[in-house]
């Protein structure tokens, strides 16, 4: 019992630190990009996992984990698939709509589902899948506006789904395999990561942004268009926005932030490693959409963005999809662990009483001078909670 307590905590303490940590660098990325201009998303993501990796490293000196070596040419697919799959997701992005970028994200979900139940023989109960379609039409009710089609952009949001889909699956199964946790994970695929955004990112921000990143000036005149006209969300309290200028001396706020996004970056990093091992890629996704939700929601709050009762709508929805899974994968996951326990107790009583035991061996030893063996878990089987 106090094994399953800990278990059940440590997976709610990964999921609070998921969604904390994702919304706050989603803010942190909105204040560089839109406001201060740096709209170099693919080569900041490979900052975000070199910080990472240097992170893990001091912790590994510091001894906090242990470094665990496996299978060499595991980490490094899995790494490339990675951070290939970043790529193509913000190549989506770029040529697509925004609500075609959003039904991209929606269409993770069940192209995870059908791989897990094509090639791991994994089942989803009828009350899975349908709390997983309310949540998916919340979401798509709330976010989803326009759809603009056109080849080239089908195309690159089917390979980053496909892609996103086989890494997020590929995260499960080799903590799982070989046994490692997250942290020895992605200690170990890090570097595979950021090396292969690193190449690839300037050529990518290049294209989307017709910019080149090593030539984007990190100069005062960059930062001071913020102070005229101000921003929409600092238009309330000028004088507080003109102090903390004046405070981090405005040349320095634009690598405050990007400082900041990439420290943030160490928990989101670790935190969607760690939920993934916990629990399934299936749950880590509808995570997702609930901090999708929760960044419309601050952005409303905060920054004053546009909101509607389409919106709020699919917020509700979405949000009633959401406690409907994690309600049923509850459920269904003391069920599983009924049944697993369930056959063993007839054998535990038979050898308890069995004569030739207590008469042969005395205190219940079995003839090679061991206790009685304890049932054999299966900690192998996915859990959706």
């Amino acid at each position: 019992m106090s094994e399953n307590r800990e278990f059940q905590l440590g997976t709610i303490g990964a999921l609070s630190l998921s969604v904390v940590s994702s919304v706050s660098i989603v803010i942190c990325n909105k204040a560089l990009i839109s406001t201060l201009g740096f709209t170099f998303a693919t080569t900041l993501t490979s900052w975000h996992l070199l910080v990472t990796f240097c992170s893990l490293h001091v912790a590994l000196w510091m001894k906090l984990f242990e470094h665990k070596p496996f299978d060499a040419r595991a980490v490094m697919g899995f790494g490339i698939l990675n951070g290939i799959s970043i790529g193509l997701l913000n190549l989506s992005l770029g040529f697509n709509s925004v609500g075609f970028y959003q039904m991209t994200k929606l269409a993770i979900i069940p192209c995870t589902v059908l791989l897990e139940t094509l090639f791991f023989r994994k089942k989803f109960s009828r009350n899975i899948q349908l709390s997983l379609a309310i949540l998916l039409l919340g979401v798509g009710i709330a976010t989803v506006t326009d759809l603009q089609l056109n080849i080239l952009g089908s195309i690159l949001s089917l390979l980053a789904v496909v892609t996103t889909c086989i890494a997020q699956i590929m995260t499960n199964t080799i903590q799982k395999k070989f046994k490692v946790s997250s942290t020895q994970l992605l200690y170990q695929s890090c570097p595979y990561q950021a090396l292969t955004l690193f190449i690839i990112g300037p050529f990518l921000d290049g294209l989307l942004t017709n910019k080149n990143v090593f030539a984007f000036k990190y100069t005062p005149q960059v930062l001071v268009r913020i102070r005229s006209p101000p921003p929409q969300w600092v238009k309330r309290n000028i004088s507080s926005t003109v102090f903390l200028l004046d405070f981090f001396n405005v040349q320095s706020l634009l690598q405050f932030f990007i400082v900041l996004s990439c420290l943030i970056s160490v928990s989101v990093n670790f935190s969607t490693f760690l939920v993934i091992g916990k629990t399934s890629p299936v749950t880590y996704q509808v995570l997702g959409h609930l901090k999708t939700c929760l960044v419309l929601a601050f952005g409303y709050v905060l920054l004053h963005d546009p909101f509607s009762w389409r919106n709020i709508l699919g917020i509700l929805i979405a949000v009633v999809g959401m406690v409907i899974y994690s309600y049923y994968c509850t459920v269904e996951s003391q069920q599983q662990k009924a049944s697993e326990v369930s056959p063993q107790l007839p054998q535990v009583k038979e050898s308890e009483s069995d004569p030739l035991i207590s008469v042969d061996n005395g205190s219940g030893m079995l003839s090679d001078g061991v206790g009685p063996k304890a049932p054999v878990w299966n900690t192998n089987k996915d859990l959706h909670a």
